[in-house]
């Protein structure tokens, strides 16, 4: 089944939105574990000034900031760093397959923020309400612009 262009074209940001939303929602309860020891305790008392207490507090408020997609490109570029650090900082010395290392979700974190920091924050963002002009369609692609002009 191929979808239309109109579909697609309705729904990118729409979905761009929800991806941003969804994984915002599930990073968020990492930093409040680290944090406020909720949903679940944490497994170590919170120390601010240590690099889980930074990592908490980043993933608390920074998912916090994308959720609601204020200031999403800069915040999602810092936690993609975030994520690609702690990869390397605590899942790579434990092998090089990330299954293996359990770093999975974080390489994966770290893809998908780098994703929104390139792509924004999508029709239903905070960025978007305060910026009216930022347009909400994606630039067409060469590919298709190049066969229009052919026919």
């Amino acid at each position: 089944m191929r979808l239309s262009e109109t579909f697609i074209d309705v729904w990118r940001d729409r979905l761009l939105s929800v991806l941003r939303i969804v994984a915002a929602f599930m990073f968020m309860a990492h930093g409040g574990q680290k944090v406020l020891g909720f949903p679940v305790a944490a497994s170590h008392p919170f120390q601010v000034f240590t690099l889980a207490g930074c990592a908490g507090v980043l993933e608390l408020f920074g998912g916090i900031l994308l959720l609601i997609g204020l200031f999403t490109r800069p915040v999602a570029f810092i936690l993609s760093g975030e994520m690609a650090f702690a990869y390397f900082l605590a899942h790579a010395p434990h092998g090089f397959w990330p299954l293996v290392n359990r770093g999975e979700l974080a390489a994966l974190y770290c893809f998908v923020f780098l994703y929104l920091a390139i792509a924004g924050g999508g029709r239903w963002s905070a960025d978007r309400w305060l910026r009216p002009t930022v347009p909400v369609t994606h630039e067409e692609p060469l590919g298709r612009r190049v066969a229009r002009q052919v026919r």
